[in-house]
């Protein structure tokens, strides 16, 4: 881990630290004197990672919805394993997308809240990711894995160490920039390091109607971006099927602007919108005339994608030797100007979209940051089978590379081993709190340790009081104990203090002096089990 003023270096070129190249030779070395004995090719199962975008906790038939149609989803949980306590690394897209790649909480992790890149283009790419961290694509690879991304990236353009190609990953196809993302009918995706045109315009992701008919077709060009990622992932998996491969798929829906295929919207009742009337674009994004049968249609259109991709594995005999999951990067989007709808038009009320869980995407409440997940792995997983171990994205890192043989890196690891957990046993007791140290909205902190959970807001201008929620007996957090038990917070606050790093390109003031002062005095520690 890097010092908290050592600068790092984002605008390099493919040339890696020497120390960071010794640790691959190392590491390549003893993979094949020991892994290779363990787990032959055929015996490394493929990894297909899915994550959804701003899905809520409650938006799946699985996870109680009744309006939205799911039906592959709802297959993988009913012949796998359902999570339902797992936890997204952030409440927002590109931190979350850090935490998961780099098994790094937001304590330590590089990247702890949205930001542009600042390299000066319409589309500029978000903060990269430096060269000295290892993600889990590179650890794969070190496992003679191949390794494709396919939907937005989010952690660095191109010409930075955070380009995807540079981060492990020998075959990227989607938005790297997630501002690019606002529109389902962009200009051009990326494609490896170079832009590929697939419009012969822009649909811009935000635009207005205040008066006048709302047409959706306006907001429509030929190529719907969606469906030209899912394409080139299945190609991926035809190049691919002979050899072990990790297939993450970040894909791009249900975060809005809403423009999905107008036959999925076609399914949804009409009296759905007759009563709401439509969306205008008065809380960002697009315009839609139906705008509760379109928020369902991008659900329900995610859904066949996922359906393509296990089906496509099914065509090349691979069903029963690769492992599927499937999430989401954070909860659904939250409110805005207009009471009515939520940002882009969203009713997440009238989808039920937390499960009556509190807060949304932006918030370290439940709703924010509690997310459906499902693993399906035949052989391995019980069909039909659910835990309510309390787990989130740090610990996808350890799991998955323990379970390929692939090395991990001397890096600082936040997560726990979730083999057993899959197999239905109790997790592993956590070396490290589960923490969110999140830089936007404010600035906001949660930690969860067992039945407990602490939040704090505000942490940027004047920070809030710390609130203490039991979440075993309150999973909606409507009853804060902070002031019945002061010796929890205070035991939660000096471990997470301990262990927390600053990060200069994310400051918080009110706690990075406290982080650095903590480190030379004895924190309380130690952990109840997760």
């Amino acid at each position: 881990m890097r010092s908290s003023t050592e600068p790092r270096c984002y605008y390099a070129p493919l040339l890696r630290p020497d120390h960071r190249s010794a640790w691959f030779s190392i590491a390549a070395f003893w993979w094949l004197i020991l892994g290779a004995a363990v787990l032959s090719a055929a015996e490394r199962p493929n990894i297909v990672f899915i994550l959804a975008d701003d899905l809520g906790y409650g938006e799946l038939g699985c996870y109680g919805q009744e309006k939205i149609k799911t039906p592959h989803i709802d297959r993988l949980a009913a012949e796998g394993l359902k999570f339902t306590q797992h936890y997204t690394g952030a409440p927002v897209c590109a931190p979350a997308r850090c935490v998961l790649l780099t098994g790094q909480h937001l304590a330590h992790a590089e990247i702890r809240g949205n930001r542009d890149s600042g390299n000066g283009r319409v589309f500029p790419g978000q903060w990269p990711i430096s060269d000295e961290i290892v993600t889990i694509a590179e650890a794969f690879k070190q496992a003679d894995y191949a390794t494709g991304a396919f939907g937005k990236w989010g952690l660095g353009p191109s010409n930075t160490t955070g380009s995807p190609i540079k981060q492990g990953f020998d075959r990227y196809y989607g938005y790297n920039c997630q501002r690019n993302a606002h529109s389902y009918f962009p200009y051009f995706l990326d494609a490896n390091e170079r832009e590929q045109k697939i419009n012969a315009g822009l649909i811009a992701g935000h635009q207005r109607k205040p008066e006048g008919q709302v047409n959706a077709d306006d907001y429509r060009l030929e190529n719907y971006a969606p469906d030209m990622i899912l394409a080139e992932a299945l190609k991926f998996i035809d190049k691919h099927n002979k050899r072990p491969f990790f297939l993450y798929l970040p894909f791009v829906e249900p975060h809005v602007a809403m423009q999905p295929p107008q036959e999925w919207i076609d399914r949804y009742p009409r009296q759905w919108d007759d009563e709401k009337g439509p969306y205008r674009g008065q809380n960002g994004y697009l315009p839609h005339p139906r705008p509760r049968a379109a928020y369902a249609a991008m659900i329900s259109d995610l859904d066949e994608h996922v359906g393509a991709v296990v089906e496509k594995l099914r065509e090349h005999g691979l069903t029963d030797n690769t492992l599927i999951v499937f999430t989401s990067d954070n909860g659904t989007t939250h409110g805005g100007r207009d009471p009515g709808f939520h940002i882009g038009g969203v009713d997440a009320k009238f989808f039920q979209s937390t499960a009556d869980l509190r807060g949304y995407k932006g918030s370290v409440y439940e709703g924010g940051i509690r997310v459906p997940c499902v693993v399906k792995w035949p052989g391995h997983v019980a069909p039909g089978s659910v835990t309510d171990a309390a787990t989130y994205f740090p610990d996808w890192f350890p799991t998955l590379c323990n379970l390929v043989g692939a090395p991990l890196p001397d890096q600082q690891l936040d997560g726990i081993d979730l083999a057993g957990v899959l197999q239905g046993k109790a997790p592993p007791p956590r070396e490290e709190l589960m923490i969110w140290d999140f830089h936007n909205y404010g600035g906001l902190v949660a930690i969860r340790d067992g039945k407990w959970k602490a939040v704090r807001r505000n942490l940027l201008k004047q920070p809030s009081a710390w609130e203490l929620y039991d979440i075993e007996a309150d999973r909606r957090e409507s009853r804060d104990l902070a002031t019945d038990h002061p010796e929890v917070i205070a035991r939660l606050e000096a471990a997470y203090l301990k262990t927390r790093t600053p990060e200069p390109d994310f400051p918080v003031p009110f706690y990075d002096q406290a982080s650095d002062e903590s480190k030379g005095t004895e924190g309380t520690e130690g952990t109840e089990g997760t």
